[in-house]
């Protein structure tokens, strides 16, 4: 339908120049490394993972051999493994993001099933046949593989550790026996020499027979005394090896101890006496703070005090010299009235020349019979002083003239 025809494996075609055209497809195994670098796992970290894909055009069906014609006709093969592999990197990517890293790291072999699986259906819809697929290399940036290989080393060392020291163990175990029974049989064998000799000395001479005796106890009996002797240096061995271990103990005790009389000396002490000593500050401090708040207060009560009887005596001065004029007043009235006054004329009659004070230039006019230079000027000060009287009447109702009159007469 789609007006291509495929021939596999060579023979002959008849093509008709400007209607029909030839191209080819390669036929071989095609090897693409697929690289995805920093996708997030299933629980969220981020590794990289690069497979080997083998892939090669399915010639072997008519359909598939037509759809691999109809995309990749007179492709590179290049060109081919960056179209596939762009593929099956995607398939790799969203599997990748459906399983943990122990998963894949661990079960390889499931992960490569699932994107084989996966990735076969879509290239066999392009006529592209995946033969294989396997992981090369699982990596991360953020040290996750290389923390999950710690627990399991460190228990293969520690199982090391063990079999070592179980091993030494063993070892001493099975040299102090076989001392032990080489001594034994270095004994047996005097113990039988010495019975064989004291056989010998007793059938060749009856009358040495309680010497030569009495002489092989002896040396039986240091036999037995110096295997007590090897038996107790074995013992006290042992007990020089607990007593040592013992001491290591007690000086690891004592180690610990002095660091933390260290610590008490060099960071606790050091703080609680400097805790201390700030309380003793904030509470030096606080107690200033109260004594001066009480000094300032009786200061100002004090002051206080001294201002109400300072107010006090200056109203009671103030009501009797109030008092004494109000009787003054009541006394002289007029009188007094016109003496005030004429106590106040020359501050009047300084007030009404205080504005000459800040004239710079004076010019007097005057008539022909009037009066000229400063006998002017003190005439018109001396005008307005002279009307006063009659402007203190008008103000105060008091003639001053009558009142002088009276107070003169």
């Amino acid at each position: 339908s789609s007006g291509i025809n495929a021939e596999y494996g060579g023979g002959r075609l008849l093509v008709f120049p400007c209607v029909q055209k030839i191209g080819r497809l390669p036929l071989n195994v095609i090897t693409t490394k697929i690289r995805t670098n920093q996708v997030f796992t299933q629980l969220g970290v981020p590794i990289n993972v690069t497979g080997t894909a083998q892939i090669k055009i399915h010639s072997k069906e008519k359909k598939s051999l037509m759809a691999a014609a109809e995309l990749f006709m007179n492709r590179s093969t290049e060109q081919i493994k960056k179209i596939c592999g762009e593929t099956l990197e995607g398939h790799q990517r969203a599997i990748m993001g459906t399983m943990t890293v122990e998963d894949i790291y661990k079960n390889r072999a499931a992960f490569s099933d699932q994107v084989l699986q996966v990735a076969s259906t879509d290239l066999m819809s392009m006529g592209i046949r995946v033969i294989s697929y396997t992981i090369n290399e699982v990596t991360d940036e953020e040290g996750y593989l290389k923390a999950l290989g710690k627990p399991r080393t460190a228990e293969v060392k520690r199982d090391a550790d063990i079999g070592n020291a179980e091993a030494k163990r063993d070892a001493g175990i099975e040299e102090a026996a076989a001392n032990e029974r080489a001594m034994q049989a270095v004994y047996e064998n005097k113990i039988t020499t010495a019975k064989a000799q004291r056989d010998y000395l007793l059938k060749k001479a009856t009358y040495d027979m309680e010497t030569m005796t009495k002489k092989a106890q002896a040396e039986l009996a240091y036999e037995l005394q110096s295997a007590k002797t090897q038996q107790r240096i074995k013992e006290e061995t042992m007990e020089i090896k607990v007593i040592e271990r013992k001491k290591q103990i007690s000086i690891q005790e004592q180690e610990i101890t002095r660091k933390q009389r260290e610590l008490d000396a060099t960071v606790i002490k050091p703080a609680e006496a400097e805790r201390y000593k700030i309380e003793k500050l904030a509470e030096a401090e606080k107690n200033k703070r109260v004594i001066e708040a009480e000094a300032k207060a009786e200061a100002i009560r004090l002051k206080a005090e001294a201002q109400s009887f300072a107010i006090e005596a200056k109203a009671k001065a103030e009501a009797e010299q109030m008092a004494k004029k109000a009787d003054a007043w009541n006394e002289y009235k007029d009188a007094a009235m016109v003496d005030m006054i004429l106590q106040q004329l020359p501050k009047i009659a300084a007030e009404v020349a205080a504005p000459l004070q800040n004239v710079n230039k004076v010019t007097l006019v005057s008539g022909p019979n009037g009066e000229v230079g400063a006998a002017k000027l003190t005439g018109e000060v001396l005008e307005i002083v002279r009307k006063l009287p009659k402007v203190i009447e008008e103000i105060t109702g008091v003639d001053m003239s009558k009142a002088m009159k009276i107070s003169a007469a």
